[in-house]
């Protein structure tokens, strides 16, 4: 059967580098699948689809400078490939993806899920729906114009640890510092390396809960016990743990407003 065969180009977009490569690991298993690009940010997964015209992308719903949706309000609802979008957030517009038909994958999934992700793209494609899926996509993008969605933050965040994708709950992190190109998520006595920039976490993450205090450190609010003036004329916080952490002079004021609202 010829059409079970077919050759399917894909364009990656995820801000997430480990993300891209669990999908491209998944998708070299299959010789009928070309990787064609691989974005790391909004704008890139735009000029990758206008570059090469893609069978199938794999889009990060929420990416910094460009969400899920405004690329294809970029690309155009009209001209995008069948597409699959991934999230973080298990409850960020799936409703909105049932509606439309579209296929969703929630960080981190598993091999069985993605696999059915996948068959179910390439069905579409090989039954030639796409224009179906076209109709649906522009009637989302419209719903999603009118009424935006209610921001969403990361409930929790996937880390490689030997090897293996595990999950780290954000309701569990005590704080978080920065070492490097690495983010050093604590819990509890223990600490899991993640791939991450400070800023996108903090991005992520909710403001309610989390505060940045230093360019290397974000601490959980309800874990702060004082605010203390270090030598020098610095600042530092002090954990209900023991745990110090550095406070940027800029960010007292900011920390003291937030803390006295509670």
């Amino acid at each position: 059967m010829p059409d079970q065969t077919k050759m399917l180009r894909v364009v990656i977009a995820d801000d997430e580098l480990l993300a891209r490569q669990r999908i491209e690991d998944l998708l070299a298993r299959d010789p009928s699948i070309t990787v064609v690009a691989s974005a790391p940010s909004g704008p890139a997964a735009v000029e990758a689809i206008r570059k090469f015209a893609p069978d199938l992308v794999f889009l990060d719903v929420q990416m910094p400078g460009m969400t899920g949706f405004e690329v294809v309000a970029a690309v155009g609802a009209e001209q995008m490939p069948v597409t699959i979008f991934v999230t973080a957030f298990d409850q960020f517009a799936l409703k909105a993806f049932e509606v439309a038909a579209i296929d969703y994958l929630v960080k981190p999934f598993d091999d069985e899920r993605f696999a059915q992700a996948l068959g179910r793209a390439r069905k579409t494609i090989e039954l030639r729906e796409v224009e179906r899926l076209t109709k649906q996509l522009v009637t989302l993008l419209h719903e999603s114009s009118a009424a935006p969605p209610k921001r969403q933050y990361l409930d929790r965040i996937p880390v490689e640890q030997r090897g293996q994708m595990r999950v780290v709950p954000v309701s569990k992190i005590d704080y978080i510092t920065a070492s490097g190109s690495y983010a050093g998520l604590h819990v509890g006595d223990k600490t899991f390396a993640v791939r991450e920039r400070m800023q996108t976490l903090e991005e992520k993450l909710d403001p309610a809960i989390f505060f940045r205090l230093h360019r290397s450190a974000i601490a959980r609010l309800d874990r702060i016990d004082a605010l203390l003036r270090a030598s020098g004329g610095d600042y530092a916080v002090r954990l209900k743990d023991g745990t110090e952490l550095p406070l940027s002079r800029t960010r007292r004021e900011e920390l003291e407003r937030v803390m006295g609202k509670e």
